[in-house]
């Protein structure tokens, strides 16, 4: 008993330091420190580069779908075996690299897009004088929304 007494006791005074510490903590933020709140998915969706790179995707996926028809017809009309087999491993082959290179693309595409959104939203936020910047998805209260200001810039 009186070791659960000990334990609790020590639990309790840890909590208060915690507390204690936090507040502290908070209350050292100055008074002109500045928080901005971006929607990045509103961003995303405005931008030109993203609508234009969803675009070359959807045509990327049709040139694909093209080549596998084209493939398959191929691979339909030979009629030894063998030969059938050697061309659906060649034309597998070459669907792989293409599909390979088309998402590498696409991946380093999204990737430069990312960092240009952010250089632009990393430029309003000094330009501004904000401290800080978070996605509005993690902020409940508080913090001034550019997201419109910086939309206006990424199209």
């Amino acid at each position: 008993m009186k070791n659960s007494f000990k334990v609790l006791t020590i639990a309790a005074a840890a909590f208060m330091v915690g507390i204690a510490t936090s507040n502290y903590a908070i209350s050292d933020i100055p008074s002109n420190f500045k928080v901005a709140v971006v929607n990045v998915p509103k961003l995303v969706e405005s931008s030109a580069q993203v609508k234009a790179l969803k675009e070359q995707n959807t045509k990327n996926v049709q040139e694909l779908a093209k080549f596998g028809e084209t493939a398959q017809n191929a691979i339909a009309k030979e009629k030894d075996p063998k030969k059938q087999k050697a061309l659906k491993e060649k034309y597998q082959k070459e669907f792989q690299t293409k599909r390979s290179a088309m998402t590498k693309t696409y991946e380093n595409k999204l990737i430069e897009i990312d960092k240009n959104i952010s250089n632009i939203i990393t430029t309003q936020a000094k330009a501004k004088g904000y401290n800080l910047v978070l996605a509005k998805s993690a902020v409940l209260v508080g913090g001034t929304d550019i997201t419109d200001e910086i939309a206006a810039q990424v199209k």
